[in-house]
């Protein structure tokens, strides 16, 4: 059932096409806008672009999407190192060494290190996805309703894993998130519930308007709410100093010294990566921390090391490629973007899984190849830019606020030229802003409200085949497995607290 050379030479073929080209180009600009902008995520980027290139052919729209999300990753290491800010959640441990690295005068070098690296990231953990993406659909060809039930109750329970340390609170809001994905037309009846006689909610509440007034209409709002005029007054002098950038290239020493460090710290992050819930940020923190660990100067980690930041910056774009096995092949999402990616995917009409790789098999390719473009265009873009990237955060903060909301309305309105979508965006933002200002985790209800209908539809499904025993979740092999993992996840943390107070 492997992908034939026949499509993948179809694919690549129509990738050619200079609108595609063009499309790539645009996003990666976008991407790096949105990168370097304290503020603005990636995540943020994707949600609202997203309405937007539905407007176009799927691939030019796909192209687009590629580009801004690798090419935003990166970019959050510029402002981690030009001002000690970081871009992206993912870029938090490049402000620890690159900023340090820029007050030595070796800003230019931790620019470049954060150009190369983050690309090593990117194009391991994309060739990991052409290799292994395939052999793991070939496995999902056995699933059946049950299989499917217990993968959803699965990505499910990494809500424990995205509850930032307060387990109830993420349970909670995991099942609400449950209970918002029941409202429209029932999978298996095919009647009407919880739509108050609204036509608008009978195909359920949208997924992208909530994500992007969450992410969007959200941050936003709690950015206004907790300014800090002294700190943007401080950001704004550091912009204005500006130091010299000095050389971008390592020398020959510099890369032999690195180079192995990059492609393990790029092979570990991939695996972190394909963890459903985990993101840049957590694969960041962790391969940072061992890698100082086994490190021969670890006393420079957080002082201006070039290896902490080469591991920091091969750490949080090698995750996407891992994040992206899993959404393709499992339909469950890697990380908040692959989340958005799904829906994406299901307005062209396709399903993440196995009919990715048979009916949609052209398209599979050519997300896998815009993966390795968009990487290939985003390390010559950084490297001729990286003198004057600088100059891209000099936009005030109020300016892009704006520029935020006025896009989070077009591309909720844009989605389907219906008003209520944009009211359902609304209502998300302030959701989010509410859940960031009083420590609630968004993560939990995000994953009940995407992975809901699949978690109830397989469930009843099964237990029709099964004519009602519920045994048929824990005789099947695969879904044994997978019930084992569930309970695992959530017995972790009540066994390490029980073992954190006998210690």
């Amino acid at each position: 059932m492997g992908i034939s050379l026949d499509i993948w030479a179809q694919g690549l073929s129509e990738l050619l096409q200079p609108s595609v080209i063009l499309f790539l180009f645009l996003g990666i600009l976008i991407g790096t806008l949105i990168g370097a902008l304290p503020g603005l995520s990636a995540t943020m980027g994707i949600a609202i672009m997203t309405p937007v290139t539905f407007n176009f052919s799927p691939v030019n729209g796909f192209a687009m999407l590629m580009g801004l999300w690798n090419s935003a990753i990166f970019a959050g290491g510029i402002t981690a190192i030009l001002i000690n800010t970081p871009g992206t959640p993912a870029s938090l441990t490049q402000s620890w060494d690159g900023y340090c690295l820029y007050k030595q005068g070796k800003g230019g070098l931790a620019l470049g290190v954060n150009v190369i690296f983050s690309f090593m990231g990117g194009m391991i953990s994309t060739l990991a996805l052409i290799l292994f993406a395939t052999p793991i659909a070939r496995f999902t060809v056995r699933f059946n309703a049950a299989e499917y039930f217990m993968l959803a109750a699965f990505g499910l329970s990494m809500m424990v894993a995205v509850s930032g340390g307060d387990i109830l609170k993420g349970l909670i809001l995991g099942l609400v998130g449950i209970l918002l994905s029941c409202i429209g037309i029932d999978p298996i009846l095919g009647i009407r519930r919880f739509t108050f006689g609204s036509v608008n909610l009978l195909a359920g509440i949208s997924f992208i308007p909530v994500m992007i007034g969450m992410f969007g209409i959200g941050e936003v709002l709690y950015q206004i709410f907790t300014r800090n005029k002294k700190q943007e007054a401080m950001e704004n002098q550091a912009r204005k100093e500006g130091k010299d950038l000095g050389r971008i290239f390592l020398n020959k020493e510099e890369r032999k010294g690195l180079m192995s460090r990059g492609i393990i710290t790029s092979l570990v992050a991939t695996i972190i990566g394909a963890i459903p819930a985990a993101g840049g940020d957590i694969s960041a923190i962790i391969c940072w921390g061992n890698a100082k660990k086994f490190s021969k100067h670890p006393e420079e980690y957080g002082h201006g090391s070039i290896e902490g930041l080469a591991v920091s910056s091969a750490a949080n774009n090698g995750v996407l490629g891992g994040a992206m096995t899993t959404m393709m092949t499992l339909g469950i999402p890697g990380d908040s973007v692959t989340a958005i990616l799904i829906g994406s995917l299901t307005m062209y009409g396709m399903r993440p899984g196995i009919s990715m790789f048979t009916d949609n098999a052209k398209f599979t390719t050519q997300i896998m190849a815009l993966m390795v473009m968009a990487n290939i265009a985003f390390l010559i873009l950084g490297l001729l830019t990286a003198k004057v990237s600088a100059k891209i955060l000099n936009v005030a903060q109020p300016t892009v606020w704006a520029a935020v909301i006025v896009l989070c309305v077009v591309g909720s309105y844009a989605l389907n030229n219906n008003f209520f979508d944009v009211l359902i965006m609304m209502a998300a933002g302030i959701l989010g802003f509410l859940f960031k200002t009083f420590e609630w985790p968004s993560g939990p209800f995000i994953l009940g409200l995407l992975l809901g209908n699949m978690l109830e539809a397989n469930m009843r499904r099964a237990l029709v085949m099964s004519n009602g025993s519920y045994l048929t979740f824990i005789t099947r092999p695969v879904s044994c497995v997978l019930f084992i993992f569930v309970v695992l996840t959530f017995l972790f943390p009540v066994v390490k607290s029980f073992v954190k107070k006998k210690k």
